[in-house]
Parts: structure tokens; C-alpha cells; sequence
């Protein structure tokens, strides 16, 4: 068996219980997709396929826009300097980019400041408003952030700056007080709550601009589908749209970025995810926002190329230093328990990529994870964290921020700062709520299934109409299939062979399933063992050549396996079989040196009292018994998931020696004719003869003799002069070495099917009668 990592519910089971008869233009899985994401009737699986702008909800429903806009346009027509304050991520500048689009469109004087992670932290900041005072600013519109920026909104109205904030972040126990907030949890009118920042900034640019600004929706794609906000409703209609504006942007910044990605053509949501917004991101994380800034707003294209190059060298250098944390903290955590909350510390950590490193301790561990660095300024803590969806950070967060200093997120990201001394005490604090609220279970990854499928349902065609629901984000995730097949190939991938492959048949048709980072499997499923897999369905397309194949979230076998390593020469090589947690058992004669390197590993012999055996997980049969019912007891007491067959046979009694009736009449006949054999000169003549070996003949003489049948002389054979009618069977040589061929005609000469039916039957406790101890053979 093999367990999956995480748990299955299968949405299919569910929808079964509903009726639903009124869509019916397209297939039964894509109409069973739009019915578990809450779609029900023709028409609005029509909008959901098909989005329009005309879905949008008028900018003028969200509360104190106008206001917002009158000031705006009052302060461009008194010509007064325009500060936009917006966040270093990619939400945050694409925010900034496209109020400052809009300002610029309509003749302000205008300007941006993103400040800067590392001197200045998240947000709104008392020195950069008493400093955009100075220059003469006085009107400020945040984008992205600002709702939890009290202190900075009375310093803002107490040196004549008036505020604007545009945000979308959770809305804290005390709001600012600002000239306006833009802001749909506060706009009673507004039903769709869950816009992205730059959803907010697009809005507030609409509304100032008169009109529906077609050119900026790449920007709001952008920030939308980086941002992680569900992508449904209003969402899914900036992305929607967006995407296809971005594969035709006129924005020379974009264009250039795109080229540095080697991103043509059609744009994914994935592009954007994996491709573009982490280059957006990573100038934030690791020196000043504002170059990405500049690249969305460039107006010459040698410039837009520079920049985008400047900022491709930047995510590589993003990648190697997240490389490097996420390796120090995993060591760090080797000796730390890691059954709450896992917060992990270090003093030259960059924490612009601690958002990174603690989303890929979540993914690894399952546990929500607080990553944090030494604020050189202040001493104090500094960082980001991120949870498992059962674990709402923020609110229980929220329950103890008296003990952080600074703290702001929402419900699966968080940054914080803190004083270290209170360090253990929120360790303890959260350790205790999550444990309050969650139990084992909720510690495992969910994996919603849509749809169990046929390998015959897995094909291009299928694969076209599920992408008809794409973009896919949140509230709208790519859809997870389910399959159990017999693979026909199972191997390794990759230079260090840490990707799995399998490959299934249909008819004439294959299928790929791919698992990255799931190379360690290879040593866990059997060949021939029906295997059960979910993933996500997607179109291989090389050098001109498609292939469906499913990439693997995870996998599991639900009966036991037979790992059949019989006839190979080392025996030695199965330190890769050998599963932590698990309980082992070897049956050998020869000591095996995993004994003394595993504490979970035990080793008998056929010898050994079975009152004194347990049960094991894996057990590793190196040696055949002398009889097949020590072995059978064994398994059954043992009653092992895994089994592997590791012995060989050097001199067999099955090929080699043991003659059958008829052998021994024929010999038997021989020695009446000849009245006697002359071993030194008749042996080879026999052999060549017969195509028998030399042992075979020698165990004829030696039961021959036993049974009194013949008498040898210096190497002569004759007849004995007084025989008595006697049965082989009589024989002990015989019936010793009969019952060697049988246990390896079961053991070793059987096929793997044979073989794990023998074992199968020794498994279910079922006594095997004598005539079906070698089955098939």
C-alpha cells in the first residue's frame, strides 16, 4: 500500500445529490465543472464561459468615490502636485501604474512613491507624507494600502495633505480618518467585496476618466491574478479580458517584460503567476519598488528593454537568495517541533523573500509559518507569514496584537514586526489557538477532486473545453481529476532523478502522468499494481508533437505490494526501500547491515519461534524456506502492505537436477538392458543422449540406491539382485529434493501475477490446499 499525502473529497460524490437539468450546451464533465462552482442555469454558464464587460459594477456604487474624484479634478485644475503612495508588490505597483496612467491622461501634475521594504516597511509612513509636504504635495492617493495607516491619516490632515486611500486589505479595528476610502468592504452598495487592489485603482480611474479605460485592463489582469483574490465575478472579468488584452499590449513596459520571459502569443494565468508578476515582485523584495514602476509607465522601448532586463537579473537573484533561506530554515526546524505553528528566526535573512520562504515551509510541512529576520534599526522581529486554509492568520493574530508591534495581512498572509522577548510568548499563543480549533486531519493538504474519469475521457479534445473555464484562481481552480490505472511504465526524471513518470494505455493512445519532486516514489510502487493518481490535465506540446498528460498532485496504492527483485546478484541495494515511521522485517540467514543502522528494522530466520513474531509493514524475504508452510506462516502472522522478494537460487533443483517419473523409468529401463552402467564411460554418452547434467544422473543413482534398487562398485551401476517394489516417495533424497522444486517452482519460477496470488492467499489467512501450492506452475 501507499498512503496519500493528503486527504481526497471528492466534490463529484456531492454534486451527485443535486439535480441539474437546465444546462445542456455542452459536455457532461464541463457541465458537471460549471455545477460544483455553483453554476445552475444556461445563462449563467453562458456568463461564466463567455464574461462581459457589461458584468462590471458601476464605479459609482462604491462608496465615497465622488467625493474622491471631485477632489481630484479640483486639484488638477488648480494645477497642485498629485502624491500616488503605493505598495512594492506587483498588485501594488500595477495599482500605481494605472491611477498614474489616468492622472497623467487627464493633465495632472503627478507623482509616485513606493516605499521602500527595508528602511521603511509596509505601508504609509509619517517621514514620506512630512516629506511629500515639503516638496509641496498636497494631495495623496493611496493604492493598495492605507486602511490600517490611522497614525499617517491624522498626520496627513494635521499638515494640510488631504488622503485618498484605495485598498482592498482587511479592514482593522479603527479606520483611518481620511478625506475619502475607497474601499468595497465599506461600501454597503458594492456586493462584490473581494476586488484586488488595482480592482479598486481601476474603478477610482474609471470614474475619473469618464469612460472605461479598455487600455489599462492588462494592468488590472496583472495585479488581479498576482494578488491571489478569487477570481470570480468582477475578477474574473479583469482577468478574463485583461489577459487577452495583455497578449496585444500596447504598453511598452509590458511588452518588454514579456519579452525578457519568452512569453508569445495567447497569455495564461500561469504566465502571469509563475512568469511575470514574480519579476514585478522581486524588485520589491529586494531593493526599491519604483523600477517597476517606471517599466509600467516607460515611453521609450530601448528604456522599457533595459529596465526589463535589469529587473529578469533581479528574479534570479530573488531565486538563489530564497534557495538559501529555504534551505537554513529547513535546517533549523530539524531539531524544533512542528506540530502548531512554525516560526523560525535569523539574523541575515532578507525579508523581502520571507513571504516566499513561508509559503514553501507551508507547502512542505502543512503548517502555517511565521518567517522572520533582525530589523537592524529597530532590533526588533521583522517578517511574513503564511497558513494553511483550516487556520485563519488573521483573526487569530488579531487576538493577541498587543503583541506585536506592527501586524496587518489577511486570513492565509501576514507581515508583522515584534519585540524578540515577545517572541515565545506568541509561539505559545498560537501554538494553543490552533490547537483549540484544528485536529490531525486538518493538519493534512485538501485536495478537492472534481471528477473520477476513464483513461478513455483523458484526451486533447477534453482538455480544450475544460480550458473554456479558464482563468483559473481562486474560487475558480483548475479542476483536479482522478484515475486508477495499471500503469504500463514507471520510471525516474530529471538529471537527479527527482520527478516521477508514469505512462498509461489506452487502445492506441497514451497518457503521461507526470510528478515533479516525486522521484522517491519510484521505490514505492510496484510494477502491475493498479495506481490511483490526481492531478490536473494539461496538453505536453514538443517539437510539433501533442500529448495529453495529468500532473500529479498526489498518489496512492489501496492494496498490498509485491516488489519483485528475484534473480538479481546484490541484494544489498535496498536502503531506498526502507520507509521512515515504518516497521521492517528481514528473513535471511545472513545478518543484513540495515539491522544495526534502523531501529525499525528486525531480521529472523526460518528458525525462529513465529509466537514471538508482531505484525510489520514491509517485510524483505532474502532467502527461501526449506518449506513453504514456514514462509506462509510468516506472512500471515507478519501480515505485511509491502512485500519484496529479494533471494535468487545459485543451483537450482527445479531446472538443473530433479527428473521427473518418467526420467527415473527411463534410467531404471537402462540398467535392464545394459545390466550395467560404466560411469567413467557411459556418464558423458548419457548426458549428450538425454540433454541431462551431470547432477541430475548422480540423484537418480544416489535415490536409487537409498531405495535398495541398485549397487555401485568402483564406479560401476548394477541392478540390486533381490529388489522389492518400492515407491519414490520413499525416498527421503527424493522427497527432500521434490519439496526444493516445488518451493522454487512457487518462489522463484513463477511470474509476478502467480506469485503475489500465492502471497495473497497467505495474506488473507486462507489455508492454500496441497494441489494449489503451485498455482499455475
Amino acid at each position: 500500500m501507499l498512503k496519500s499525502n493528503a486527504k481526497w473529497h471528492f466534490l463529484e460524490t456531492e454534486m451527485n445529490k443535486q439535480e441539474n437539468t437546465e444546462i445542456d450546451h455542452t459536455n457532461s464533465i464541463v457541465k458537471s465543472l460549471l455545477q460544483q462552482r455553483g453554476i445552475q442555469s444556461e445563462a449563467d454558464a453562458k456568463q461564466f464561459l463567455n464574461p462581459s464587460k457589461e458584468q462590471l459594477i458601476s464605479p459609482y456604487q462604491l462608496a465615497m468615490i465622488d467625493i474622491a474624484a471631485e477632489r481630484v479634478h479640483k486639484a488638477i485644475d488648480s494645477k497642485e502636485r498629485i502624491l500616488v503612495f503605493g505598495d512594492y508588490d506587483a498588485d501594488g505597483v500595477c495599482s500605481t501604474a494605472v491611477i498614474l496612467h489616468a492622472l497623467r491622461e487627464l493633465g495632472a501634475n503627478c507623482d509616485f512613491y513606493i516605499p521602500n521594504r527595508f528602511t521603511e516597511g509596509y505601508g504609509p509612513n509619517e517621514a514620506a507624507f512630512r516629506q511629500a509636504h515639503e516638496r509641496g504635495i498636497t494631495l495623496i492617493i493611496t493604492v493598495d494600502t492605507g486602511i490600517a495607516s490611522v497614525h499617517e491619516a491624522f498626520i496627513a490632515k494635521k499638515i494640510g495633505i488631504d488622503l485618498i486611500i484605495t485598498d482592498h486589505h482587511e479592514i482593522q479595528e479603527e479606520i483611518p480618518e481620511a478625506l475619502a476610502i475607497i474601499h468595497p468592504k465599506l461600501s454597503p452598495e458594492y456586493h462584490f467585496k473581494e476586488l484586488a487592489g488595482v480592482g479598486v485603482a481601476f474603478k477610482f480611474a474609471q470614474h475619473l476618466l469618464g469612460y472605461f479605460p479598455d487600455h489599462l485592463l492588462d494592468l488590472a489582469a496583472i495585479g488581479t491574478i498576482a494578488d491571489l483574490v478569487p477570481l470570480i465575478e468582477e475578477n474574473r472579468v479583469f482577468a478574463y479580458h485583461g489577459l487577452r488584452k495583455l497578449a496585444t499590449t500596447k504598453n511598452l513596459g509590458l511588452q518588454a517584460l514579456k519579452k525578457a520571459c519568452n512569453v508569445e502569443g495567447s497569455i495564461t494565468e500561469e504566465a502571469i503567476g509563475f512568469l511575470l508578476a514574480p519579476r514585478l515582485n522581486a524588485v520589491g523584495r529586494l531593493q526599491d519598488a519604483s523600477l517597476a514602476v517606471e517599466l509600467l509607465m516607460a515611453t521609450d522601448e530601448q528604456e522599457a528593454d533595459e529596465m526589463a532586463k535589469e529587473i529578469d537579473l533581479i528574479n534570479q537573484q530573488r531565486q538563489q537568495i530564497v534557495a538559501k533561506i529555504v534551505k537554513e530554515a529547513e535546517q533549523l526546524l530539524e531539531t524544533k517541533e512542528k506540530n502548531g505553528v512554525i516560526i523560525v528566526h535569523r539574523e541575515d535573512w532578507n525579508e523581502g523573500v520571507l513571504g516566499i520562504v513561508a509559503s514553501r515551509l507551508v507547502k512542505k510541512y502543512y503548517r502555517p509559518a511565521i518567517v522572520l529576520t533582525v530589523n537592524s534599526d529597530t532590533g526588533e522581529l521583522k517578517g511574513s507569514a503564511r497558513s494553511i486554509p483550516a487556520f485563519n492568520l488573521f483573526q487569530n493574530c488579531m487576538k493577541i496584537r498587543h503583541l506585536f508591534t506592527n501586524f496587518g495581512g489577511h486570513s492565509q498572509a501576514a507581515g508583522m514586526t515584534l519585540p524578540y522577548e515577545h517572541l515565545e510568548q506568541i509561539q505559545a499563543s498560537l501554538d494553543n489557538l490552533i490547537h483549540e480549533q484544528l485536529n490531525e486531519e486538518d493538519f493534512k493538504q485538501l485536495i478537492n477532486i472534481n471528477k473520477t474519469l476513464e483513461l478513455s475521457d483523458m484526451n486533447e479534445q477534453l482538455v480544450n473545453e475544460i480550458n473554456k473555464l479558464a482563468p483559473f484562481g481562486m474560487k475558480n481552480p483548475k479542476p483536479v481529476f482522478h484515475l486508477k490505472a495499471i500503469p504500463t511504465q514507471l520510471k525516474q526524471m530529471g538529471a537527479m532523478k527527482n520527478h516521477l513518470k508514469l505512462q498509461f494505455k489506452h487502445n492506441d493512445k497514451w497518457l503521461d502522468g507526470v510528478g515533479f519532486h516525486k522521484g522517491d516514489l519510484y521505490y514505492r510502487i510496484a510494477n502491475q499494481t493498479p495506481v490511483e493518481i490526481v492531478g490536473e490535465l494539461s496538453i505536453n506540446e514538443w517539437n510539433g508533437n501533442k500529448k495529453t498528460q495529468i500532473l500529479i498532485e498526489d498518489i496512492q496504492v489501496n492494496e498490498w505490494q509485491l516488489f519483485d527483485h528475484r534473480g538479481r546478484k546484490s541484494m544489498d541495494a535496498i536502503e531506498s526501500n526502507i520507509i521512515l515511521g515504518k516497521k521492517h522485517l528481514i528473513i535471511g540467514k545472513n545478518k543484513h547491515p540495515l539491522v544495526d543502522q534502523h531501529e525499525h528494522v528486525d531480521q529472523i530466520t526460518y528458525e525462529t519461534d513465529p509466537d514471538t513474531l508482531q505484525q510489520y509493514d514491509v517485510v524483505f524475504i532474502f532467502d527461501m524456506p526449506y518449506e513453504l508452510d514456514k514462509l506462509k506462516n510468516i506472512i500471515q502472522i507478519t501480515n505485511p502492505s509491502i512485500i519484496h522478494a529479494n533471494y535468487t537460487v545459485e543451483k537450482s533443483s527445479y531446472l538443473d537436477i530433479f527428473p521427473d517419473r518418467e526420467a527415473f523409468k527411463w534410467f531404471y529401463a537402462l540398467l535392464i538392458q545394459k545390466k550395467e552402467i560404466d560411469l567413467e564411460k557411459d556418464l558423458h554418452i548419457i548426458m549428450k543422449q538425454k540433454g541431462w547434467s551431470k547432477d541430475r544422473i548422480i540423484f537418480m543413482i544416489e535415490v536409487f540406491l537409498e531405495l535398495d534398487f541398485i549397487i555401485v562398485n568402483n564406479r560401476i551401476v548394477q541392478l540390486a539382485t533381490d529388489i522389492k517394489k518400492r515407491n519414490l516417495h520413499e525416498s527421503e533424497l527424493y522427497c527432500k529434493q521434490l519439496n526444493q522444486s516445488e518451493i522454487e517452482k512457487v518462489l522463484y519460477y513463477s511470474g509476478y501475477g502467480q506469485l503475489k496470488t500465492w502471497l495473497s492467499d497467505c495474506l488473507m489467512r486462507v489455508d492454500i490446499p496441497e494441489e494449489e501450492a503451485v498455482y499455475g506452475l
